[in-house]
C-alpha cells in the first residue's frame, strides 16, 4: 500500500509542536532553521542541529543560523566586514603620515648635503662628511621602512581580500544549495517575484515543478534514507543537461522548481523532455552499497506566466499541474491548460521486481 504523502501543513504542525517541546522562540529565523533541520537537505545542519541537545539556547541557534542561513544575520556580518575595513583604511592612512613625515626629514637631509657641495672651505668639508653620514644612515631607514611599508599594505591586502571573498560567499550562501550545486527555494522566489514587478504585464515564461516518482513505489523510511543521495543524483545531472541560462532551484528533499524564460509551453515542455532524457540515460547508485538503481523518472507540472495573476498562483498552478501528472502514475509532464503530456518513459529498475 502506498504510503500517504505529507503535505505543507503537516510538516508545518511539526515542526510548530517540535519548537514548542525544544522551547524555541517562534521567531521566523528560528522557523526557517528548523524547517531545514526537519527537511533534511543540509546534513550538516541536521548534525549541528542534534548536536545542540535537546533545549538549544537562543545564542547556540543564532550561532547555527550565521553558519547556515547567513541571510537572516547580514546585518551583523556586514557591520564586523565595515569595521575591518574601517580599522584597515585607518591603519592605511596612518602608515601614509609617517611615511610622509619620514620623507619630509629624508627631503630635508639631502638639501642640506646639497648645500654643503657648493663651499669650498675646510669647515664646511667637514659638515658635508657630517652631511654624507647622515643621508648615508637615513637611507638606510628609508630603505627599512619602505620594506616594512611594503609588508604592512601586503598583509592589509590580503586582509581586505579575504573580507571580499567571505562577502562573496555570503552572497553565496544566501541564494545556493550546498548539496546540489544549483539555486535554493530563497533564489526561485526572488526572481519569481521579478515576473509581476508589473501585475499588467507579467514578464513572460513558465515555471516547472518536478519531483521524482518515488512516493508511491518507496516506503518513508526508504525514502528517506535515499532522499539527499537522490537529490544530489538529480542535481548532478541538471547541471550538466539544463541550460545554465534558465533558473533551475532545489526546493527541498527531492523536489525541484524551474523558471524558463518561454513565450509558448512547448518550449518549457521540451527542456523538460531533454532533461527526463538525460535523467534516464544515467543510472543512480545506492549510496552505500553502490548498487545500480536503475534510471530516474519525474513527474512534472508546468504553468505559463500568462495563466496566473501572480507568483503564488504560479506556483500553486503548477503545483496542481504535478500532482496530476503524479496520480497518472508518474513519469509525466502535464501543462496546466493543455490537455498533452509527454509520454512515459522506462520505469526504475529499482522497482522490477
Amino acid at each position: 500500500m502506498a504510503n500517504k504523502k505529507s503535505t505543507p501543513n503537516d510538516l508545518a504542525l511539526r515542526i510548530a509542536t517540535a519548537m514548542h517541546q525544544m522551547g524555541i522562540d517562534a521567531v521566523p529565523r528560528n522557523y526557517e532553521l528548523v524547517y531545514e533541520a526537519y527537511a533534511g537537505a543540509n546534513p550538516d545542519l541536521v548534525r549541528d542541529f542534534i548536536a545542540l541537545g535537546k533545549y538549544k539556547s537562543q545564542s547556540a541557534l543564532d550561532e547555527l543560523g550565521r553558519k547556515y542561513l547567513p541571510h537572516h544575520h547580514e546585518a551583523s556580518v556586514l557591520a564586523r566586514s565595515t569595521t575591518i575595513v574601517r580599522d584597515e583604511m585607518s591603519n592605511f592612512m596612518n602608515l601614509l603620515t609617517r611615511e610622509k613625515t619620514s620623507l619630509d626629514a629624508y627631503g630635508r637631509l639631502i638639501g642640506e648635503a646639497s648645500k654643503a657641495l657648493v663651499v669650498s672651505d675646510e669647515a664646511s668639508q667637514a659638515a658635508l662628511a657630517n652631511s654624507i653620514q647622515a643621508l648615508q644612515r637615513a637611507t638606510e631607514r628609508q630603505v627599512s621602512q619602505n620594506a616594512e611599508m611594503e609588508q604592512s599594505v601586503t598583509a592589509q591586502s590580503t586582509v581586505i581580500a579575504g573580507i571580499q571573498k567571505e562577502l562573496a560567499d555570503f552572497e553565496a550562501t544566501k541564494f545556493s544549495d550546498a548539496a546540489t550545486g544549483l539555486s535554493n527555494r530563497r533564489a526561485f522566489n526572488k526572481a519569481l517575484a521579478k515576473v509581476y514587478a508589473d501585475p499588467d504585464l507579467p514578464l513572460a515564461c513558465g515555471v516547472a515543478i518536478a519531483e521524482p516518482d518515488t512516493s508511491q513505489r518507496l516506503s518513508g523510511e526508504q525514502a528517506a534514507a535515499l532522499a539527499e543521495a537522490l537529490a544530489r543524483h538529480i542535481g548532478g545531472v541538471i547541471r550538466q543537461a539544463f541550460p545554465a541560462s534558465e533558473l533551475a532551484a532545489r526546493f527541498d528533499g527531492a523536489r525541484f522548481g524551474f523558471l524558463i524564460n518561454a513565450t509558448e509551453e512547448r518550449e518549457v515542455v521540451r527542456m523538460m523532455a531533454l532533461l527526463r532524457s538525460a535523467l534516464r540515460g544515467v543510472h543512480f547508485k545506492h549510496p552505500k552499497t553502490g548498487r545500480n538503481l536503475g534510471s530516474v523518472t519525474l513527474s512534472v507540472g508546468v504553468c505559463m506566466s500568462n495563466e496566473a495573476g501572480n507568483a503564488f498562483d504560479l506556483v500553486g498552478t503548477a503545483e496542481k499541474a504535478l500532482a496530476r501528472a503524479q496520480a497518472k502514475g508518474g513519469d509525466h509532464t502535464i501543462v496546466h491548460g493543455a490537455e498533452t503530456e509527454q509520454p512515459a518513459g522506462r520505469d526504475w529498475l529499482i522497482y522490477k521486481q
